[in-house]
This record gives structure tokens, sequence and C-alpha cells, in this order.
């Protein structure tokens, strides 16, 4: 059997053509030749087309309510810190719905891995803008144009300082397996933006649009260098930087909680009486 076909769960219900599909087999070229099993993984998403993935993948899975992808992350990871955590969320569920705990996940830095489907529009729901929809972009919802000014995801963690913060492309998968590899091996809160074309929906941000914009950072490019990365960042329009913007180091939430350094919270023991005594308690 092909090792990646571990990785196979239901049949994909995209739309032909989706920016998903990329995403999806290059996370089963990631979690293969990182030599991960299904019983590591833990999948978790919120709503939208995004939010299938784990559906599409033979894993632990948790699918959630909208934007709350990074709550049920972070406690998965506190529960048993020897799983690889990823959460899959779109631009809406994240950027929208879950900023908020986008902000303080980034503050706690869990070891998790967040992977957004960017594909600047709500593709679940038909079309409305999101988040991240350029300004002027006709949609359902705004039929002469956005009038919000679009979310910089990178920028923001950046200037949160984010322990890791890298933008891909599904128009290039190999480089998109490296990155998520990368994001995966970190140390902390990652964050991985993927540029991900709807074919049905946005008419204007397509693979061909995409491709004359985006290029990868070089080694001329210090990932440690924070101020460089806000620069970088900010690039938006005629160039698309894609690679890994910011990197440092530091303290995991995991490494600060003393109980669960040496022995995961679900291996630890348990007493129904103390359990019991406690709940009297507050009687």
């Amino acid at each position: 059997m092909n090792p990646r076909d571990e990785f196979t769960g239901q049949s994909p219900a995209w739309c032909p053509g989706c920016g998903n599909f990329p995403i999806l087999e290059a996370l089963k070229d990631v979690f293969t030749g990182l030599d991960l099993h299904p019983s590591d993984l833990v999948l978790v998403s919120g709503i939208g087309q995004s939010g299938k993935l784990p559906h599409y993948t033979r894993a632990n899975t948790f699918n959630g309510l909208h934007g709350r992808t990074l709550p049920v992350a972070t406690g998965i990871k506190l529960a048993n810190n020897r799983l690889t955590v990823i959460a899959v969320a779109g631009d809406g569920d994240c950027y929208g719905e879950g900023g908020n705990h986008l902000i303080h996940a980034i503050r706690r830095n869990p070891d998790i891995t967040l992977l957004v489907h960017n594909n600047q529009i709500y593709g679940l729901t038909k079309g409305q803008a999101s988040p991240t929809t350029d300004a002027g972009t006709p949609s359902k919802t705004q039929p002469f144009g956005s009038i919000s000014s679009p979310l910089n995801p990178l920028a923001l963690a950046v200037s949160l300082d984010c322990s890791f913060v890298a933008r891909g492309y599904a128009g290039e998968r190999e480089f998109l397996v490296e990155l998520i590899k990368e994001a995966i091996l970190h140390p902390g809160f990652a964050l991985v933006d993927i540029l991900q074309p709807c074919v049905t929906f946005n008419k204007i941000n397509t693979y061909q649009w995409y491709g004359e914009r985006v290029y990868r950072l070089g080694e001329e490019h210090d990932p440690e260098d924070r101020l460089e990365a806000f620069r970088r960042s900010l690039e938006w329009g005629e160039k698309i930087p894609l690679g890994i913007i910011y990197r440092r180091k530091g303290t995991t939430l995991e490494e600060q909680i003393p109980v669960i350094t040496e022995t995961p919270l679900v291996e630890s023991p348990f007493s129904r009486e103390r359990a019991v005594a406690e709940i009297e308690a507050f009687r």
C-alpha cells in the first residue's frame, strides 16, 4: 500500500479545481514525510469548505463550531501533548468569527500548527466578502464592491510576536509541503496562511492572478529579523512573498504547566473520590 493512502478518508466534495485539493494532497505528503501515523495526529476544524478537510483525511478528527477551532485544538494539546495537533480553518472561519481566538492563541504559544485556507471569500455560504477580501471586490453581499479594508493576517501575527509565521500557495504544492513540515516541527504556535483560489465564487484572485504575483523569499531574507518580517508581511498587490516570514524561539504553553511536562494529562492517575470531594466542597 502507498504510505499516503493510510491518510485517505472520505471522497472530497469540493468543486473541481478548488485550491483545497492541493492542500489536502500536500498534507498527505507531509505526514508520510515526517513518518507520522494517523493515531499520532489530531485534525481540528471549524465551519466552511476548509472545515471539511478532516473528513477527507484518516486521523483523529474534531469538527467544531464556526471560528472555534483554536480553543478545541489548544484543549486537545493540553490533554495530550504528545499528539501532533493541526488546526484547519478558512479565512472567514479564522480571521472573522475566530479572530479573537487567534490573538490569544498567539499570546499563549501552544505547540500547534494552524493552516488557514485563505481564498478571500466565504465559499461554503456562497460568496460573501470575507475579512481578507480586497477592498472594492464585488461579492454577493456587497455587489458594488467591499467597502472594508482587508485584514492582513501576517502583519497581525508578526506584530503580536507569533512564534512562526509563513505563507504558502496551493499552486506550489512541493513548496507548501516544506512550509507545513517546518511549521509542524517548530516548537510553538505556527501560522501558515495558504493562498487558495476559489474557482466558483472568487473570479479575481485566480491561479493566473496569483501566478503573476507570488514569489519565494530567498536566503537574503532573515526570518528572525522581526522588523524585516513586518515589512515583508505588508507586501501585497504586484508582489506577494511566499515562505517563512517570521520565526522566533520561545517557551510553549505546555512547557509552562508543570503537571504535563513529563506525563500527559490523559496518563495522569484519576481519583473519583477526590473529584467528588472537590465538587461537594462547593455545595
